[in-house]
């Protein structure tokens, strides 16, 4: 099992001019690596379809490639995706789904399931050539290239401590400067640093 931290700033160091979409547990984490326009915080909206959202930003950039660090009960929430995005036939998304067994930030109750879900096996169901599953940060550290470098879809299952993240609040309270601002006035901002 890996930690936040483990999971990731090595993503962060990797990262170039990706799109990072991010969800529930790891919003605030992740703001603590990244402060980039093409950051999204999708966790205060449409529970369970940051994948969703992930899709349609690679479809609509298909020469950049889409992160989507999604949660396990978000991913629950929305398994018709992963045919979806197969479906698409998009290249360059990834999409990891972190497996913590909770809805974190609503007060960590289990997910359905909570330790006999095998993410992997529905996204190779769904027909997903790509597909990792990641225990442990030397794993993680070991296979990071080669699956930022792989041609998507990509799937990425990744078990992750749960934390004690909780509700956003969209307010100059939060750290992220994605979150001090209305999800509205960031959509604008996102979609610009999208524009050419």
């Amino acid at each position: 099992m890996l930690t936040k931290e483990q999971f990731l700033e090595p993503l962060a160091r990797y990262r170039t001019d990706e799109v990072v979409i991010t969800t529930m547990g790891v919003v605030r984490p992740w703001s603590e690596h990244s402060d980039s326009d093409l950051d999204f915080a999708s966790a205060d909206s449409a529970m369970g379809h940051a994948a969703d959202l992930a899709l349609g930003v690679a479809m609509a950039q298909p020469y950049r490639k889409v992160i989507c660090l999604n949660g396990d009960g978000s991913m629950l929430m929305s398994l018709g995706t992963l045919v979806t995005i197969v479906e698409s036939g998009v290249e360059n998304l990834l999409l990891f789904v972190v497996v913590n067994h909770s809805y974190e930030i609503t007060g960590n109750q289990p997910i359905p399931g909570a330790g006999s879900v095998d993410f992997c096996a529905m996204a190779k169901a769904a027909g997903f050539r790509r597909r990792y599953d990641i225990q442990d940060a030397e794993d993680y550290q070991g296979r990071l290239e080669e699956i930022l470098a792989a041609d998507g879809p990509v799937f990425v299952s990744v078990r992750v401590a749960p934390g004690e993240e909780g509700p956003i609040s969209r307010s100059d309270g939060e750290s992220a400067r994605y979150l001090r601002t209305s999800l509205a006035d960031w959509s604008r901002k996102f979609r610009q640093a999208l524009s050419p």
